[in-house]
């Protein structure tokens, strides 16, 4: 569905962008609000009340979306899908490099490879374009803080968006409110099947998000990276073959390097996880070879034999899960 949005953004038309992001929100929060009273979820709401500090993160989490999906949305209706798509394949470099350089994380020599030849790629396209791929690299950076902010928030999906678009909600409103004053409003004025589709941003918002919550707990945070990927790649094939934008030979020349440091990174974390499973496998194993002579002995022996057998039960249960 994220990979399919940017069909949907000229539907809109003739209402502009920000417009579109104005109804967006309001209508985002109308959907999450139904979605969290038939869920009847609002127990986090007095928690996130009490705490200033939770209370401002939110903040800054719906003033940077506000930029994402707001530029995002003028990029598709502008001829810039290639170029969006860019900075969603570039996300997940500047994530890293904000966790170096924010949480002060380290990083393998791999993912430093692989933050090279991205900073690399940037260089080529910023040579290409005859300036820097300011749409891409706005896009990477707003949605690499939101996730941070979000990691900081600690929220689930739903819970996080309402909370956002509660805060957006209002400023939305005084927006269109306004639009109506001056007679310049979208939305009502060209027919019921335009009407509808505005209304449906909130759906179309909202239903990526929960389908990628329900995923997060089902399948391997490995596979879950990978799919990630499919989303930016399905906008720049629509980009491409779709809306027939321009492939330049030195655009193709920044992808392809984009490219390389996605399968250097995807490459290093599936060897991480293998090793990983490799480890605790290893462990379990041993801690059971241990535990086996004591199921042997007689009376206090035994007791000791089923106490190990249980240590090791859990640490096996969560590669799985």
């Amino acid at each position: 569905m994220w990979g399919l949005v940017p069909l949907f953004w000229p539907l809109l038309k003739p209402a502009g962008a920000v417009e579109i992001l104005a109804h967006r929100m309001v209508w985002s929060l109308v959907f999450v609000g139904a979605a969290l009273i038939a869920l009847r979820r609002w127990g986090w709401t007095a928690e996130l009340v009490r705490s200033p500090r939770k209370l401002g993160l939110v903040a800054v989490a719906a003033a940077v979306i506000t930029v994402n999906w707001g530029l995002y949305i003028w990029s598709v209706n502008t001829g810039h899908v290639v170029e969006a798509s860019l900075g969603y394949f570039i996300n997940p470099l500047v994530t890293i490099a904000l966790g170096v350089l924010v949480l002060k994380e380290r990083l393998r020599p791999a993912q430093w490879a692989a933050v090279g030849v991205g900073f690399s790629a940037v260089l080529v396209l910023a040579v290409g374009y005859g300036r820097p791929p300011w749409i891409s690299l706005t896009l990477a950076f707003s949605f690499a803080v939101y996730g941070l902010v979000k990691k900081k928030v600690n929220l689930g999906g739903l819970e996080s968006l309402a909370a956002e678009t509660a805060v957006q909600f209002l400023p939305a409103l005084g927006y269109l409110v306004w639009l109506g004053a001056q007679g310049t409003l979208a939305f009502g004025t060209h027919g019921a099947g335009h009407t509808a589709l505005l209304a449906a941003t909130g759906l179309v918002t909202a239903a990526p998000l929960v389908c990628f919550g329900a995923a997060a707990i089902r399948v391997p945070l490995s596979t879950l990276g990978l799919l990630q990927y499919l989303a930016p790649t399905f906008q720049f094939l629509l980009g491409v073959v779709y809306f027939h934008e321009e492939m330049p030979p030195e655009r193709w020349a920044g992808f392809s390097l984009v490219w390389l440091a996605l399968a250097i990174l995807t490459w290093d974390a599936l060897r991480t996880a293998r090793k990983s499973r490799a480890a605790v496998e290893a462990a379990v194993s041993a801690a059971r070879t241990e535990a086996a002579p004591a199921t042997t002995a007689p009376a206090t022996g035994h007791a000791g034999g089923e106490t190990g057998a249980t240590a090791v039960s859990t640490p096996s249960a969560h590669p799985g899960r």
